[in-house]
């Protein structure tokens, strides 16, 4: 009888010493946050934005209250309304800075979008030769960087290229020459690296595909094995996640690509383009098996969210997650299949409860 009360009071003090230990969490991502880099062009066009209670603000300050800490803004060299160029990008930058966030600049190197599909020549530079051109970049990226630290804005990552895997600056940059390609991403790295800012900014190579390991590591051993690009070039991997396109495109793929890509290269991983749809009443395409339970609604988006930032913080080296345009009022649908990805409602521009969910990763 004894020994049973032994075991007794052995049994409570486990329980005790057991509850005494701190609970296992996640630690929060060191970069999150989203690209709003519309939001210049649509205040001027009179469009306001709300937090979820209604109280008009600045769309970049409900990011921070909701936990935001990084705001992406996309850089393009000469486009013709002066959208997203670098005078709209200082301005923009410095409300993001003023509200406590860190400034992800991503260079397009074009006049327009860039992406797998459209890397054109800025218009200025479409006669150059491949000498002239590597010329461009750099004297362009170097500009870009002695302008933010000459406003004194600090600019915590640069990525050199948008979603370069079928290269960038065509023809001259086009996967026809990876010898090419190497030789421009070095002359942009260099750019930053002889740059004013300080402390220098991260150095981004961005990527589609986040899922597809064969993609990344032949882009990646490919480029990397031409000279001219070394290792010490760039220090981040950024990846774009859109599971809208292709059935392959799961959460278990996007974390075995990642994990691989960062035990391949040592280098730290941010999903910097995602979204989800509220509303998806016809999908163009097939979703992935493991997030066909997902709804298409806000509390679905924010779920979505929250299950790719834990694929982030469970990879080795993952370190941040972005959403894409949450406020592109009047595109609701731009960047999937999808009919309306945004995270506050297009008609007002009130947040959606889906965009507190950066507090929370």
């Amino acid at each position: 009888m004894a020994s049973i009360h032994r075991f007794s009071h052995i049994y409570l003090l486990l329980i005790v010493l057991l509850a005494l230990l701190p609970i296992p969490t996640f630690a929060a991502l060191p970069y999150k946050g989203a690209d709003i880099s519309s939001v210049l062009m649509l205040e001027n066009q009179g469009r306001t934005f709300s937090d979820t209670s209604g109280t008009v603000k600045p769309f970049e300050q409900i990011l921070a209250e909701a936990g935001a800490n990084s705001i992406r803004q996309r850089v393009w060299v000469d486009p013709e309304d002066g959208n997203y160029n670098l005078d709209y990008n200082v301005e923009l930058a410095r409300r993001v800075s003023e509200a406590g966030m860190g400034v992800y600049l991503d260079l397009h190197y074009s006049d327009t979008w860039a992406d797998p599909a459209h890397q054109t020549t800025p218009a200025a530079w479409s006669s150059y030769n491949i000498g002239d051109l590597k010329w461009a970049v750099y004297n362009y990226t170097l500009d870009v960087c002695n302008r933010f630290a000459s406003e004194n804005i600090p600019v915590s990552i640069i990525s050199i290229g948008n979603e370069i895997r079928a290269g960038l600056l065509w023809p001259l940059g086009s996967a026809d020459s990876y010898y090419n390609i190497a030789d421009i991403l070095h002359s942009a790295s260099a750019g930053v690296k002889d740059s004013a800012l300080s402390p220098q900014p991260q150095i981004m190579i961005h990527l589609d595909n986040a899922w597809n390991w064969d993609q990344q590591s032949y882009w990646y051993d490919t480029v990397l094995a031409q000279g001219p690009l070394i290792a010490s070039d760039f220090d981040m991997m950024g990846v774009s996640y859109y599971p809208f396109y292709n059935e392959g495109a799961t959460m278990q793929a996007l974390e075995d690509t990642m994990t691989r890509m960062g035990e391949a290269y040592g280098k730290p991983i941010l999903v910097v383009e995602t979204d989800w749809p509220v509303a998806c009443p016809n999908p163009t395409y097939q979703f992935p098996e493991d997030i066909k339970d997902i709804p298409f609604s806000v509390e679905g988006q924010r779920a979505f969210v929250k299950e790719v930032a834990a694929v982030v913080e469970r990879v080795e080296y993952g370190q941040g997650l972005y959403y894409w345009e949450p406020g592109f009022l009047g595109n609701a649908g731009l960047g999937s299949s999808c009919e309306d990805n945004l995270m506050v409602s297009d008609d007002t521009g009130r947040a959606y409860e889906s965009l507190l969910v950066f507090g929370g990763i």
